[in-house]
């Protein structure tokens, strides 16, 4: 039963709306600021537009008061003659597309022709010896009829068509950084599955896109691994742990054959531990970076897995010398040692040499091989037919390799049996 504070209740109809209006936020403020740059814009230069038409130079403002002066001289003319009057304020206002209104001395409209307007830019006045008879009042760009309107449809229609735009832009620059926000919080949440889709990403985004599915990917593979890990250990401590309690009660019997199987169980554990602290120690990158001479490792291994000297083959008469993690490296050639042992029937060589400046450890021994295995040997938890162990070792040695700037190979030798080691590049090459 989920409780009702639980985030899965919360994330209802209206967290889903809460979680749209998140998402939508940087969307939404994109697009309004477009917006209003489009219209601080297309206010701006109706302003100067208008303040260019009021402000026009002395220049101009002459040669409109002398086209006022010709138009009023034309007028008086026909003035005095209604039919020529109207005939010619009409002739003036065709060719020219301007408005014209004619009015008496009194202010009463004589005609109108043109397209009609509301406001006149140019009055002349007509004289008759020296004293007004009517005033032509024109104006040459007409204001409120068809065109004024139909400008402003195409200014609207501009606009539009630029917020809508505008709109795709925001939408384009969002949605990464939304997506990206997701797949950030499905991480948080422990939906290690979500991916972003880079189909559809392009330049940087894309680049960060791939790096954060790459992180997600690593981390759900180490979450994996660590599951199974544990799941594996502890099955494999509590079969030691029953045996050693059994080892017990027959000790308290008064059996002391059972010592040395208590000793062997405790050594069996001791290995395991053993491994899991070196697969820590990669995890949390405490290496060491020592000097040390690849014989040395070889003679000590053998030492220690209480085998002859005799089977250390170096390749020179001179040190190997390496740069490593000296407990990593023998728990490495440890593993190459007992892998050797239980699934070769022990070994018959360990040969040390440095092909190309690489050094590069070897065990060998005259087994059954490695038919069908190979590169699948190095993977965690694979367990040959003859070992019920945690099946850790060889991947432990390829991952031991692999932070030593080297690999680990596994193949088969033509006089039979197998040839299971890995590689540790040299200061020299490091440098190079």
């Amino acid at each position: 039963m989920v409780p009702p504070c639980h985030p899965r209740h919360r994330r209802g109809w209206g967290g889903q709306f809460v979680h749209w209006r998140s998402r939508a936020r940087l969307q939404r403020r994109l697009f309004v600021w477009f917006g209003i740059s489009i219209l601080v814009t297309a206010f701006v230069v109706s302003a100067v537009t208008s303040g260019m038409e009021r402000l026009r130079p002395a220049g101009g403002r002459a040669q409109w008061e002398g086209v006022q002066a010709l138009i009023g001289a034309q007028a008086a003319r026909v003035w005095n003659d209604a039919p020529a009057r109207d005939a010619w304020a009409s002739e003036l206002a065709q060719q020219l597309g301007w408005a014209v209104e004619l009015e008496d001395a009194r202010g009463q409209v004589l005609g109108h022709f043109g397209p009609p307007t509301q406001r006149w830019v140019g009055r002349a006045p007509v004289l008759e010896h020296g004293s007004p008879v009517g005033t032509v009042r024109v104006q040459p760009w007409p204001r409120g009829g068809r065109g004024g309107w139909t400008a402003l449809l195409a200014v609207g229609v501009v606009l539009v068509m630029l917020w809508a735009a505008s709109g795709r832009i925001a939408r384009r620059l969002a949605w990464p950084l939304e997506e990206l926000t997701r797949v950030a919080r499905d991480l948080g949440e422990g939906k290690l599955q979500s991916r972003f889709d880079v189909r559809h990403a392009r330049g940087e985004v894309r680049a960060l896109a791939e790096v954060m599915n790459g992180m997600a990917e690593r981390i759900e593979r180490q979450l994996k691994e660590q599951r199974e890990l544990l799941a594996a250990v502890s099955h494999e401590l509590r079969t030691p742990l029953a045996r050693i309690r059994l080892l017990l009660e027959l000790g308290r019997g008064g059996d002391a054959s059972v010592l040395d199987q208590l000793e062997h169980e405790v050594l069996e554990m001791d290995a395991l531990v053993g491994e899991l602290l070196a697969s820590a120690r990669l995890d949390f990158s405490a290496m060491a970076r020592l000097p040390l001479d690849a014989g040395d490792l070889g003679a000590r291994a053998l030492e220690r897995a209480a085998l002859p000297s005799t089977l250390l083959e170096l390749a020179g008469p001179g040190p190997l010398p390496l740069e490593g993690d000296p407990t990593l490296l023998q728990r490495a050639l440890s593993n190459l040692i007992e892998n050797a042992r239980v699934h070769g029937g022990g070994v018959t060589r360990l040969r040390v040499d440095a092909p190309d400046g690489v050094v590069r450890f070897a065990v060998e021994d005259t087994g059954p091989g490695l038919p069908g295995a190979g590169e699948r040997a190095f993977h965690p938890f694979q367990r040959g037919e003859t070992s019920d162990g945690l099946g850790l070792g060889l991947a432990l040695v390829r991952r031991i390799a692999e932070a030593h700037g080297g690999t680990a190979f596994a193949e088969d030798r033509p006089e039979g049996g197998a040839r299971v080691g890995f590689t540790v590049r040299s200061p020299r090459t490091s440098r190079a």
